[in-house]
């Protein structure tokens, strides 16, 4: 059977970076092919190549048979291509019907009214897609569920050949997946080819007929949902190499609360669930990783446990609620967090930052632990006087994660440490995180999508998916099942 969308030889770059190199694929009529990859990998250029938001450098795109490479967006939806957004954008003084009504009408000049039937073809849509109860309200009343339920019909409404779908079960509920899964797969039974972008194959297996994962702007892996999460190469990309774990003596058991206790915490940004009802405890001396791949939810996790988003739900430090607490109450109640964005001051220098850090200590106290800094990351003693904005990347690292140890906390935080930086600096941060393990009472909570620099450290692991934990264990029983919990 001829392929409705077919890619070849797709390139796309922005300036000296190859954000796109080589793409190739073929979706048939009533096939879902699913394209993965972690955050970076090229996955929404691709989508953007195709439906005319990004013009590319070389290749073609066969949409029926026609290349459309090149052509703006409104040529290309005229040609039979559907785009579902991620990110919901209707037309909010108008109502739900008249956004579907919008994306039915004619956008010829010399076709300036609708036909008869254009309504009842927006009622019937908007039936499929869930939507026949809401049909007066307008966009901003409507649940986040809603929101890209809209989207879907808009798609819907342009009756196209090819649909893409960006990220389709983000900030969804777990009941609500399966409504949506169940939308998507109705466009199979009419013979459209659907592209899912998604960040995992687990997200998508179910629904999918092939999965092409993609790595830094090129394919390396194509074939069924288990043969890409089998893959060499793809569980090289997602967990960081092979997956070791390192023996550690089991805590004693402690009575009384956990240091850190997370306990049924949501949270919204505007109507998307960024966390649902998710759950940990930490104990005093723990090291607690939290594996998960971009978007997961850990950085939202840990700015709810720092006082920075609001939530649902209840975080206690100690036994005590850490709700009503401003941010900088609770660093200074021992829970530091060293942000993935870093946060340093670009134009102070090495030591400056440190200073910062230590500026509640005394001075012999602030001195003592300078010293041990520079024992911990060697290269921060040369680089004292530099600005942190000319530091590498992962000099950077070490600096932030100086700083937040510059101001003694109890529990440490660390958000995707490792995130761009080359393996020689992972092994340092890796024996820094050690020292700190075999030397120090600091409690640590590390989130991380390397799962090879997550386990060999850690007493306990959770998985967060979605916004929710779907798995939690020691280090050894993840290793043995990382393949059906991570990836």
């Amino acid at each position: 059977m001829k392929a409705l969308l077919q890619v070849s030889g797709l390139v796309k770059r922005f300036g000296g970076l190859v954000a796109v190199g080589g793409m190739a694929f073929d979706i048939a009529p009533g096939e879902i092919l699913g394209l993965i990859g972690p955050n970076g990998s090229g996955k929404s250029t691709v989508m953007k190549l195709i439906m005319g938001i990004e013009r590319p450098d070389a290749g073609s795109v066969r949409i029926g048979g026609v290349d459309v490479a090149g052509w703006p967006s409104h040529r290309v939806a005229r040609q039979g291509v559907g785009l579902v957004f991620q990110h919901s954008r209707p037309l909010h003084r108008q109502t739900v019907l008249e956004n579907i009504k919008l994306a039915l009408l004619p956008d010829a000049l010399l076709r300036l009214f609708a036909d008869s039937d254009v309504e009842e073809r927006a009622r019937a849509i908007a039936r499929r897609v869930g939507l026949g109860a809401v049909l007066d309200r307008r966009p901003g009343t409507l649940p986040f569920a809603d929101l890209r339920r809209l989207e879907l019909a808009k798609a819907i409404g342009r009756d196209p050949k090819v649909v893409l779908v960006d990220e389709p079960f983000a900030g969804l509920t777990s009941g609500e997946v399966g409504a949506f899964s169940d939308l998507i797969a109705g466009f199979r039974a009419e013979g459209r080819a659907v592209l899912l972008v998604d960040h995992n194959v687990k997200g998508v297996a179910a629904l999918v007929d092939r999965v092409l994962a993609m790595y830094l702007g090129e394919p390396i892996a194509e074939g069924t949902a288990e043969q890409v999460m089998r893959d060499p190469q793809v569980r090289r990309v997602y967990l960081g190499g092979a997956i070791e774990t390192a023996s550690r003596p089991a805590l004693a058991a402690k009575s009384g609360p956990p240091l850190l206790a997370v306990e049924g915490v949501d949270v919204l940004y505007g109507k998307a669930q960024a966390l649902e009802g998710v759950s940990l405890r930490v104990r005093e001396g723990e090291f607690v990783s939290v594996v998960g791949l971009n978007g997961a939810g850990k950085t939202t996790l840990f700015n709810a446990i720092s006082g920075l988003v609001p939530y649902a739900g209840r975080i206690a430090w100690e036994g005590q609620p850490l709700a009503g607490r401003s941010a900088a109450a609770i660093a200074r109640g021992g829970i530091v967090q060293c942000p993935e964005s870093r946060e340093l001051f670009g134009a102070m220098s090495v030591r400056e930052n440190l200073d910062l850090g230590g500026s509640h200590l005394t001075k012999g106290e602030r001195a003592r632990l300078l010293g041990w800094m520079f024992e911990l990351f060697p290269i921060l003693k040369s680089r004292q006087a530099q600005h942190a904005a000319t530091l590498s990347g992962g000099e950077q690292q070490m600096l932030a994660i100086a700083r937040a140890l510059m101001m003694q906390p109890r529990l440490l935080i660390l958000d995707e440490p490792t995130l761009g930086l080359a393996p020689v600096i992972l092994e340092q941060l890796s024996r820094a995180l050690e020292t700190l393990r075999t030397t120090t009472p600091i409690t640590v909570l590390l989130g991380e999508q390397n799962v090879t620099f997550a386990l060999p450290h850690a007493d306990r692991v959770y998985v967060l998916e979605h916004a929710r934990i779907v798995w939690e264990g020691d280090p050894v029983r993840f290793a043995q099942e990382a393949g059906a919990a991570y990836l």
